[in-house]
């Protein structure tokens, strides 16, 4: 089965290209829907359906055998609360089923660029994070996502929750030179 397994999933001859320089992860495939090789997809970009704009993934399935290549969309749906997804040469249940818990990535290149004054999480972490006086408090590790405002994990001397509010709390972004100046109190 396992020879046989590796022949489910046709790749186009102009998809067999190496892995995209700077890969950015939008999301992962779920279990196979139907018969006709239909997957579930569970995007990570905000808005949920802003993987819809892109049609050339990098695809990482988990599965021992199955290598990462390029795959193509052919069509997306809404089923119920989710986004289901098909993949030109992903014809059968069989080869959907292959790609279950598969990563999905773009290259970095083909994100828009934000508008002044936005930021992509991936660019914020490992920033250097100082007080408006001087005082290093730290690198940005992760980001939360909260209800009322994004937050700041900064790891330094120790954790600290900085709330994602430009031009009060944070008085200076600086993404080229990896630098963050905030005015918070370096003791909360």
């Amino acid at each position: 089965m396992k020879a046989a397994s590796r022949l489910l999933l046709r790749a186009d001859a102009s998809l067999t290209a190496a892995a995209p320089e700077a890969p950015v992860t939008i999301g992962e495939l779920g279990k196979a829907f139907g018969v006709k090789g239909w997957c579930w997809v569970y995007s990570h970009t905000r808005p949920a359906d802003g993987l819809t704009q892109y049609r050339r993934w990098w695809v990482s399935p988990r599965q021992p055998g199955q290598s990462p290549r390029w795959l193509e969309v052919a069509r997306f749906a809404v089923q119920g609360n989710g986004l289901i997804v098909k993949l030109k040469g992903v014809d059968q249940r069989e080869a959907a089923e292959l790609l279950t818990g598969a990563t999905i990535a773009i290259g970095a290149d083909a994100l828009p660029q934000p508008a002044a004054g936005e930021y992509y999480w991936r660019d914020l972490i490992g920033c250097q994070v100082q007080h408006v006086q001087g005082q290093d408090l730290g690198v940005v590790r992760e980001l939360l996502e909260t209800g009322a405002n994004d937050v700041l994990v900064v790891e330094g001397e120790r954790e600290r929750l900085i709330p994602f509010i430009p031009g009060e709390v944070l008085v200076a972004i600086d993404v080229a030179n990896r630098r963050i100046v905030a005015d918070w109190d370096p003791e909360f």
